[in-house]
C-alpha cells in the first residue's frame, strides 16, 4: 500500500504533539517507523516491521522499534493485539473504523469484520451500567471450512476433513 500523505501528515502532527507533551525526543528513527507503519495494510508483528525497516536500509534497532511501538500505542495511533499466541500483533489506528477480529486456529490468519450490532450492544451496555465505553475488543476463534485454504497446514486440513466425514 502506498502512503496516504494527507493521513500521514495528520498522524505525524498528532505524534509530534504527543512527544512534546511527554518530553520525549523527536528522532528521525521514530518518524521513519511511523511512516513505515502507515505505509502498510493489515496486522504486523515487531519482527516483520524491524526486517522491513532493515531491508529499506533504515538504521534502527529492535529496541527502538519496540519502544516506538509502545509510544504509538500510548498515543492511540497504533493498536496492540494479543491473538492467543505469545506474539503481539499491531495495526494502525488513525482513520480506521472500529472492527473486530476472527482468527483461524489452524493457520492463524486474522480476518477483520465490522457489524453495527456490536456497536449497538456496546452503547446499550454503557447506558444500562452508566459507563462511558471508550472502546471494545472482540476476538472470535475458529477453523475455516475451506478445503482449498492455502494457509492451512496440511495436517489441519486432513483433521478438518476427517471431522466432517465423522459428523
Amino acid at each position: 500500500m502506498a502512503l496516504n500523505q494527507e493521513t500521514y501528515n495528520k498522524v505525524k502532527s498528532t505524534f509530534i504533539i504527543y512527544l512534546e507533551e511527554k518530553a520525549y525526543r523527536k528522532t528521525p528513527e521514530r518518524f521513519a517507523i511511523l511512516e513505515e507503519i502507515y505505509s502498510r495494510d493489515g496486522h504486523f508483528d515487531v519482527e516483520s516491521l524491524y526486517i522491513s525497516m532493515k531491508n529499506k536500509n533504515y538504521r534502527v534497532s529492535r529496541a527502538t522499534v519496540y519502544n516506538t511501538l509502545d509510544i504509538l500505542v500510548e498515543c492511540d495511533l497504533v493498536s496492540k493485539h494479543q491473538f492467543g499466541k505469545n506474539l503481539a500483533q499491531y495495526e494502525k489506528n488513525y482513520g480506521y473504523k472500529q472492527h473486530d477480529h476472527l482468527i483461524c486456529t489452524d493457520c492463524n490468519k486474522v480476518l477483520e469484520f465490522c457489524d453495527p450490532r456490536i456497536y449497538n450492544i456496546q452503547r446499550m451496555v454503557g447506558e444500562l451500567l452508566s459507563y462511558d465505553v471508550q472502546h471494545h475488543s472482540l476476538i472470535l476463534y475458529g477453523s475455516c471450512n475451506k478445503t482449498n485454504c492455502a494457509d492451512k497446514p496440511e495436517d489441519a486440513t486432513s483433521m478438518t476433513n476427517i471431522a466432517k466425514a465423522n459428523s
